[in-house]
């Protein structure tokens, strides 16, 4: 993960972009998540999406084993 601020979010919004091109050989879907993951870290709309994912995602698992955190 590049330390500069601007790095990152060219980076992320590049991997967006190109991968809502992910029909094409080399260029695949999976780098949607992944620059919306990478530009999550600066931008707080996108963070807090990731966020609800994460809190989501983590009341599912606790669903499917049966545990409680508390």
């Amino acid at each position: 993960m590049p330390q500069s601020r601007i790095a990152r979010i060219l980076i992320g919004s590049a991997l967006v972009v190109l991968g809502l091109f992910g029909f094409l050989p080399v260029l695949g879907f999976w780098m949607v998540p992944l620059g919306l993951f990478i530009l999550s870290y600066d931008v707080p709309s996108i963070r807090r999406r990731r966020r609800r994912l994460e809190v989501w995602w983590h009341k599912r698992r606790q669903k499917k084993t049966g545990k409680s955190s508390s």
